[in-house]
């Protein structure tokens, strides 16, 4: 799901984004509520139609905000008061002003105010954010005006411990809501740790409802995470990384600001039939990215089709039941070499797919120390292997 901040998709247009296959987008509930303002939205008939997006929106609840402006907040068991980064003034966040702000924007589904801490915080904060995420949760449900025409969606919180996280799940499990979200992740703990949180909680929600991991999207942590059993996320990692002259493709990442690329004749990916791969070289992209934002715009629009033909190609593999050999095929592209991550290893083993094919050694099947995200250069034409 591409994120949207502000209701929209920077450099991009929502015809261009149903061109590439969109079906969901988010919008942020703090941001949106300190411009243009909820009530404003409501009353202009919802963010849909205030943004001219009829396919479906998701809008968080402004937990996040708890951990990415920290510094401009004070969270006690009534919410969190935020000082506006805009003119200063305070804005206090209850579990029911968070969905009273989300009913006037109209999203399909909408999430639940959680206690946000980051997993790389130990000591009873964690067990504190827990316990209160779940008492959150009432208030959400309590004040839900639409529960018709949005879909609620509670957030497991408890960091890295186990114990808290099977807590949480159990206890939201109780209050049988129409989806469920994994949060708290994707905040600077090591692999190893990201995908066991992933895999106890999607083993403990309900298989029939949607389980979303908030804030992963790395194309190898959405393919880890899908074959752990989970089906929705969102990042800004596309967008962010095409405004920095990155460009996606099957063997990671493609630095378009290299100076390798000012000759390059070839489309960013041969294998993409996205308008940007069809009508421009890496060579005229090169030149753009390093000069002009019409550069960031024709790699966010590719970064997108990238992310979205892979979620599709996913998706058919499980329907179709090759969904193993989708995974194999995909760490073959991004691992030529065989140098798949020990972290990787370990999360498949558990996920009963065998990808020693890819692995160069047999010890890929054996856990051992955690490994910490790396990027590798891979060849002198400017793409780099992400591990």
């Amino acid at each position: 799901m591409p994120v949207g901040t502000q209701g929209t998709i920077k450099g991009l247009t929502t015809d261009q984004l149903e061109d590439i296959g969109c079906q969901i987008i988010l919008g942020n509930t703090y941001h949106l509520e300190l411009r243009p303002g909820s009530q404003l939205i409501d009353d202009l008939g919802g963010l849909h139609k205030f943004m001219n997006w009829k396919r479906a929106l998701l809008t968080d609840s402004g937990g996040f905000q708890m951990v990415s402006l920290l510094h401009l907040a004070d969270i006690t068991e009534e919410g969190v008061t935020f000082q506006s980064p805009v003119d200063g003034k305070p804005m206090l966040l209850t579990p029911e002003e968070s969905i009273h702000i989300q009913n006037n924007i109209g999203a399909d589904i909408i999430m639940a105010l959680d206690d946000v801490v980051k997993t790389t915080i130990t000591g009873p904060r964690i067990e504190e954010a827990m316990y209160r995420t779940l008492r959150w949760i009432d208030r959400c449900i309590a004040a839900h005006k639409k529960p018709d025409v949005q879909n609620l969606f509670g957030i497991v919180q408890g960091g890295l411990d186990p114990v808290l996280r099977d807590i949480c799940v159990r206890g939201l499990v109780e209050r049988n809501l129409p989806g469920y979200a994994i949060g708290g992740l994707a905040g600077g703990e090591d692999k190893d740790s990201f995908w066991r949180v992933v895999a106890q909680c999607t083993a403990g929600l309900p298989e029939n409802k949607p389980r979303y991991v908030m804030g992963v999207g790395y194309p190898l942590d959405i393919v880890v995470c899908s074959a752990l059993g989970a089906d929705m996320y969102d990042c800004v990692y596309p967008t962010r990384t095409a405004r920095f002259g990155t460009a996606l493709v099957p063997e990671g990442v493609l630095k378009l600001k290299q100076n390798a690329m000012a000759t390059d004749e070839r489309p960013i990916d041969p294998t993409c039939s996205c308008m940007v791969c069809k009508k421009y070289t890496r060579a005229y992209l090169h030149c753009l990215v390093t000069k002009d934002a019409m550069g960031s715009q024709l790699l966010s629009y590719h970064n997108l089709s990238f992310m979205m033909r892979l979620s599709r190609d996913l998706h058919m593999s499980i329907l179709e039941g090759r969904f193993p050999e989708f995974v194999r095929g995909f760490l073959r592209a991004q691992f030529p070499k065989g140098d798949v991550p020990q972290w990787v290893c370990n999360s498949m083993e558990v996920a009963g797919i065998d990808i020693s094919e890819c692995c160069a050694s047999a010890k890929c099947h054996v856990p051992s120390i955690q490994e910490q995200p790396l990027t590798v250069p891979d060849d002198a034409n400017g793409v780099v292997q992400q591990n």
